[in-house]
């Protein structure tokens, strides 16, 4: 056991500095770190904020998984998003009911997101973020003299402190049993207690790449790191295409996104370093047809081209229906060297032109963007050739 803490301590000292933790220490929002590759994924590090929310010293969260949190009325819905995302090592966002030390439930914004090690492409820490939903009805049982409360939460606390904090099994098991009981009112949280789960986000994952620096094992908020994606002849004739568009790299792993057009960003709403280094699927979300993307998926593994109608998000949430057209692209050998993805807002009148439709303008981008990358690609050879 001993070893297995020196482990658990061992997460955070060895990839970063070891000021990192004072840094971390000086944020004033509730979040913490774990650690996918330690049995049992338990917390690494948990913020001052977060034990005081939550009423739990930090011997008694650290080595813990998040289940410890929950309790007879979290939602199981949540739960196993939250579950999938971190199958997926994805970022997810979710209303959560948790538990504090002494019972007493209340509501939260969750917001975890993946931090992944610029060396390999793994994922090294999950940071989650914990907002307590301000002027909601506190669901805790009362104090009726009936004793009932401490019979549901003391069982459970005890059994949380007779359970050992290393033998969790494996993976995230952020189980729940809501049996029986139903949460009678709804929790929707306000834009500003989202905002302030994205801001403390980017802050944290902003103080985790500094202090990796200083070790060498350098960690960013996204699976790929690619300041130069494409090289630069390409990416200035890319972008004289004005539509929205998206240039994958089927070459790497989880195919991420290299280029990013300008009208993307538009119609998403994300920022360009937001993107690059992302899978598609991005986009998705709840409401999202599986078997769109399935169908999206065979047509790349047959390197063919398709036309899909998806429901996808914006970075505000916002859904709209995209109109996308994939397509291989090919360099001057004939090989294909990517996959351009072309998206049109179903409905959206701006980018109406007489006499063209949607199929064509987005034929018209495919055509465009498979000319850049072949002239690209001639030029490269030529060049190489003359050395």
């Amino acid at each position: 056991m001993e070893s297995q803490l020196c482990v658990i301590e061992n997460s955070i000292n060895t990839r970063y500095s070891t000021w990192v933790r004072e840094a971390l220490d000086d944020f004033p929002d509730n979040f913490t770190i774990t650690d996918p590759s330690i049995c049992g994924h338990p917390i690494v590090f948990a913020s001052r904020g977060f034990l005081k929310m939550s009423g739990y010293s930090n011997d008694e969260v650290i080595g813990r998984n998040g289940r410890i949190f929950q309790g007879p009325m979290t939602c199981r819905r949540s739960v196993m998003e939250i579950r999938e995302a971190v199958r997926e090592e994805k970022a997810v966002q979710t209303k959560l009911l948790n538990y504090r030390k002494d019972g007493t439930a209340f509501w939260m914004w969750f917001q975890m997101c993946p931090v992944f090690g610029m060396e390999d492409g793994r994922v090294a820490h999950f940071v989650a973020v914990q907002v307590p939903l301000a002027g909601r009805r506190n669901l805790g049982f009362g104090d009726d003299g009936s004793g009932f409360r401490e019979i549901v939460f003391g069982s459970c606390r005890r059994e949380v402190c007779c359970d050992s904090s290393l033998g969790l099994g494996r993976g995230p098991a952020l189980d729940s049993d809501n049996r029986g009981l139903e949460i009678e009112e709804p929790c929707e949280p306000s834009d500003v207690e989202k905002q302030r789960a994205a801001t403390a986000i980017n802050n944290i994952l902003s103080v985790l790449t500094h202090y990796s620096e200083s070790t060498g094992k350098l960690v960013c908020g996204q699976r790929f790191c690619l300041p130069v994606a494409i090289n630069s002849s390409l990416n200035i004739s890319l972008g004289r295409i004005k539509q929205s568009f998206v240039l994958t790299d089927p070459h790497l792993p989880d195919m991420p996104i290299v280029y990013a057009s300008d009208g993307f960003l538009k119609l998403t709403g994300y920022s360009r370093h937001e993107v690059l280094g992302q899978n598609c699927r991005f986009l998705g979300g709840v409401d999202t047809d599986s078997s769109v993307l399935h169908q999206i998926r065979e047509s790349i593994e047959a390197e063919q081209p398709c036309t899909v109608r998806i429901l996808n998000y914006r970075r505000d949430k916002s859904s709209f229906w995209n109109l996308l057209h994939i397509s291989p692209v090919r360099n001057a050998t004939g090989k294909i060297a990517y996959f351009v993805g072309v998206q049109m807002e179903e409905g959206c009148k701006s980018h109406e032109r007489k006499g063209l439709s949607p199929e064509m303008r987005q034929l018209s981008v495919v055509g465009a963007v498979k000319v850049a990358v072949r002239s690209s690609s001639m030029c490269g050879a030529s060049s190489s050739k003359l050395k």
